[in-house]
């Protein structure tokens, strides 16, 4: 046989070798992970549930997963050990960077635009009619409002 038609087994052998390895120190890394876990320590479970470990056996984990409510899990179930800092943060809302300077307004006028100048004088936009969406409290008033198109409320040009 020549070389160029064991060229694809020979590749074929070394990706699969390569793939096996991989995947072997991804299970050697999550084993270790679990080893290092000590009660008293956050964990993300691989459902996506935050605990803390109370118990740890040979192969199960008691978990506190609110206060006074405990589970037995297998260790295998367990996604991640978190740094007590980060934990903290997820669970309970805990917030590092409280101190940054972000500003959010009271009210939405600094998102869409001054209505007065600085200086006390009108803008552009307060030249412009405003839209009276108040509604009348005197009924003659509500009526001569509705029959200036000659509808009142309700009513339509379709028949």
């Amino acid at each position: 046989m020549s070389i160029v038609t064991l060229l694809p087994f020979i590749v074929l052998i070394g990706a699969m070798f390569l793939m096996t390895r991989s995947a072997k120190k991804k299970q050697q890394a999550a084993a270790q992970m679990r080893d290092e876990m000590q009660p008293g320590t956050g964990v993300r479970t691989i459902g996506g549930m935050y605990a803390t470990v109370k118990e740890i056996g040979d192969e199960t984990v008691l978990l506190e997963v609110a206060p006074g409510v405990h589970a037995v899990y297998a260790k295998n179930a367990i996604g991640a050990v978190l740094q007590d800092s980060e934990y903290n943060r997820i669970v309970h809302g805990d917030d590092e960077e409280s101190d940054s300077d972000t500003v959010v307004p009271d009210d939405a006028s600094s998102l869409t635009g001054a209505t007065e100048a600085t200086d006390g004088t009108e803008t552009a936009e307060d030249a412009e009619p405003k839209a009276d969406l108040t509604k009348k409290s005197d009924p003659a008033e509500a009526a001569a409002e509705g029959q200036k198109d000659g509808k009142t409320d309700g009513e339509t040009d379709a028949k």
